[in-house]
């Protein structure tokens, strides 16, 4: 077994927010590899599609870690609208000076850290910060075994599917359509769009548009967006099961368990629409909830918002051990990467990656070099690189894998 796999292994059947590590401490008689520096950056990267009046740009922290025997590695936090400098400042007031001398191997001491700043919370900004430092570690250990995380892992799979996605409640019925139509066009066969007007017909009508250009045989999923209480939540489902959406995201404030018990058992007895949850869900307590109570069938783990890879393997186990679902949120350039190395589990559906249209780093620019994924024809591939071939280019990044 690979010192991927082993990692894997242990986030099946670790505790929650765990996942075991990647590597050894180090061989008998050897000092432990530790991190000797941790240093953080805040980028504003502009969005080419706005996503709403107010979110012109998501803000990037891009981090450097360096290690006890020489290896360094590079990862990142990431928030679209609120917090990035938030999160910026507590990885360099807090995070930034509690690592020095932990373990640089990936997973050892992340639950200890979550531990220290669980003052600040358990989950948020918290979380997000964490994972700029533990995607740096997997970078710097998968970069010292010469290979991709893909590699690493030994990943199961070559190819994933993706599925077109956009940020369009705001759009024309006419933009939206055409929105569809372009992700026909480029060979998706399962795309997500958002619903939440405050009349349902509306709803209906867009849908129903999207519908027409999908045909039958594509899936429709929908989003929206936390925008629902339970009644209407219910109300609208009973109207747009007309469309067959494969699954409702979000349909509830995600921090009402209780909601989305009552509205899974509605569904259940009707129309049998899933329920999809997790871009709001910040560590792995929480996603048990969900799944221990059925409240949700399918979850979506946002790999930075839970706290980098670590946090997200203990995830996929518990999914796993559910036979639930696992469709990760976003951040196709890394969780496209992991969306490869999952194991299967027998019964349940492979992982599919989201693609926001225009969205991806490298399609903003923001990357130090080529994308470490391509998706083409509906599918998401790997290119060459080593470690999480993720590195963001700015000034004030003195630090990158091609200076080195």
């Amino acid at each position: 077994m690979s010192k991927g796999t082993t990692a894997f292994a242990a986030g099946a059947a670790g505790a929650p927010g765990t996942a075991g590590t990647a590597g050894s401490a180090g061989a008998p008689g050897t000092a432990p590899v530790t991190v000797t520096s941790l240093d953080a950056r805040l980028i504003r990267v502009p969005l080419t599609r706005p996503w709403a009046a107010d979110v012109t740009s998501v803000g990037v922290i891009a981090t450097h870690v360096t290690r006890s025997d020489g290896a360094e590695g590079w990862g990142f936090s990431w928030t679209p609208q609120i917090g990035a400098e938030a999160v910026h400042a507590l990885l360099s007031n807090d995070i930034a000076s509690a690592v020095v001398g932990r373990s640089a191997e990936p997973g050892q001491a992340w639950q200890g850290m979550w531990e220290h700043l669980h003052e600040a919370g358990g989950g948020g900004i918290a979380t997000i910060a964490l994972a700029g430092w533990d995607l740096a570690l997997w970078d710097a250990a998968v970069r010292a075994e010469n290979t991709s995380l893909a590699g690493f892992f030994e990943a199961p799979r070559t190819r994933v599917k993706a599925y077109g996605s956009g940020v369009n409640l705001h759009y024309s019925t006419e933009e939206l359509v055409s929105q569809v139509q372009r992700w026909v066009d480029a060979g998706f066969d399962a795309v997500k769009v958002k619903v939440g007007k405050p009349d349902v017909a509306e709803d209906l009508e867009r849908m129903q548009a999207v519908r027409a250009v999908l045909g039958p045989d594509r899936a429709l999923m929908i989003d929206a967006n936390q925008r629902w209480d339970l009644e209407r939540a219910t109300r609208n489902l009973e109207v747009l099961a007309a469309v067959d959406p494969v699954w409702i995201e979000e349909p509830l404030r995600a921090d009402d368990l209780g909601g989305h018990i009552e509205l899974s058992k509605r569904l259940a007895a009707s129309s049998g629409i899933p329920i999809a949850v997790g871009e709001n869900l910040h560590n792995a307590y929480r996603f048990d909830d969900f799944l221990r109570t059925g409240a949700a069938q399918i979850v979506q783990p946002n790999v930075v918002r839970v706290g980098g890879i670590t946090p997200f393997l203990g995830i996929a186990g518990i999914a796993a051990a559910y036979g639930a679902t696992l469709h990760p949120h976003l951040l196709p350039e890394l969780s496209g990467q992991l969306a490869l190395a999952l194991p299967a589990v027998e019964g349940v559906p492979e992982s599919m990656v989201e693609d926001v249209e225009d969205a991806g780093f490298g399609t903003l620019g923001a990357l130090d070099g080529p994308s470490p994924i391509t998706i083409a024809d509906g599918y998401m591939t790997e290119t060459p690189h080593v470690g999480l071939g993720i590195s963001f280019s700015h000034p004030s990044l003195p630090n990158s894998p091609e200076e080195s």
